[in-house]
């Protein structure tokens, strides 16, 4: 083999060898995009499931806020409607109290009072099982939310604000003021 073809094939190992190292050049320059681009599409959508979990989330907790606040509600009024109700069962509790008390003691022995005595157990007993109590306050400091002041009195032997006689009783439902207290309160 003659000195220019063999320098003429170097050449060309040359020149093959520089295309081959630029085609593996180009194809890791492609692999380092090709992974760039997929880190990028995978925090991408990390980042969108990280959002789409929180509005679920809190799409989940808005939604139990709406169950509790309906529930509630719907207490609520059931609470009013039997309030109003049970408010109008109050004076027939007084009459029952009242015509009790006038029996006269010869007569609390009889069939007709000893029947009266049931019924008013009775009504008591479910107006407890409700939760309506009767509240008593005499001997107790006057406060406004429970009580209604109709009458102002004079009274050493008790201190002030405290109330000398419940006129009136008042009742309470649950934690609600059913009908005040009227009383009459010293000093």
């Amino acid at each position: 083999m003659s000195k220019e073809k063999q320098e003429e094939i170097l050449e060309e190992e040359k020149v093959d060898s520089k295309d081959v190292e630029d085609v593996v050049a180009e194809s890791t320059d492609e692999a380092e995009t090709t992974e760039e681009t997929l880190e990028d599409v995978v925090k991408e959508k990390e980042k969108e499931i990280a959002d789409l979990k929180d509005k679920y989330q809190r799409l989940m907790a808005e939604f139990d806020n709406a169950r509790k606040r309906t529930a509630k509600e719907a207490t609520q009024r059931y609470d009013l409607g039997a309030m109003g109700v049970l408010e109008k069962l109050l004076p027939v509790i007084d009459n029952f109290e009242r015509g009790l008390g006038a029996v006269a003691p010869e007569e609390k022995d009889g069939a007709f009072v000893q029947g009266i005595e049931q019924i008013y157990k009775q009504l008591m007993g479910t107006m407890e099982e409700l939760g309506v109590a009767a509240m008593d306050a005499t001997g107790k400091e006057f406060d406004a939310n429970l009580h209604n002041a109709v009458m102002h009195i004079e009274d050493e032997d008790l201190g002030e604000n405290i109330v000398a006689e419940e006129m009136q009783k008042g009742y309470m439902y649950k934690e609600n003021v059913l009908r005040h207290s009227m009383v009459k309160v010293a000093n």
